[in-house]
């Protein structure tokens, strides 16, 4: 299948990349099978932004951040749930797009059974769009974890981005979610009306 090329990541700065990347599908080929989704909303964090994770400086939790533009970025929040970001900037820079949902696609039933959280003997079932509608759901859903992926290269590895998928759709801008510091910028963007949307 084909994939985002070097010269995608590197044609566009973190803002334009974060809306560029609207419609285009992430797949993750693991051991386990094949999982895909559209990418339906993205926030993105500039060096200049105080709540991005490079705002300070380079550290051992965000040093992917700093890697090339096309390499991916996985970080722990709350002590147990992961986010994936792509980073979006020349090395050493520090800027990234965080994918906050998506469009499932593909492997929808491996999804299921990442997702799913027992209580007692019976397990908790996601409708479809609650699989993917939220940063830390996608990542579980796709089996993307820290170990595993962070730092890798979205142009020769199993998780990767293809051309869009999608294209006829109009972009909403508005701003992120779930932030104190830089709560009122503008860096948030999603597909209107799709319901796979975390948040309209």
């Amino acid at each position: 299948m084909q994939r985002l090329d070097l010269k995608f990541y590197q044609k566009y700065e973190t803002l334009s990349l974060a809306k560029q990347l609207l419609g285009c599908e992430l797949v993750h080929e693991s051991p386990e099978g094949r999982t895909a989704g559209i990418i339906v909303e993205t926030e993105a964090y500039l060096t200049g932004d105080p709540a991005c994770h490079a705002y300070r400086k380079k550290t051992v939790r965000n040093a992917a951040m700093f890697g090339p533009a096309g390499s991916v970025y996985v970080y722990l929040i709350y002590g147990m749930y992961h986010c994936v970001n792509i980073v979006s900037a020349e090395e050493g820079k520090g800027e990234a797009v965080l994918i906050r949902a998506l469009e499932p696609t593909d492997g929808v039933e491996l999804m299921e059974l990442r997702r799913a959280e027992r209580k007692g003997d019976k397990p908790k079932v996601y409708s479809l769009r609650e699989l993917c509608n939220g940063p830390a759901k996608l990542v579980q859903a796709m089996g993307i974890t820290l170990a595993g992926h962070n730092g890798s290269s979205l142009l020769d590895d199993a998780l990767y981005l293809t051309p869009p998928k999608q294209t006829d759709f109009e972009v909403v801008t508005t701003t992120r979610i779930g932030i104190t510091q830089g709560a009122d910028l503008p860096y948030r963007f999603y597909i209107k009306g799709n319901r796979f949307v975390s948040k309209k």
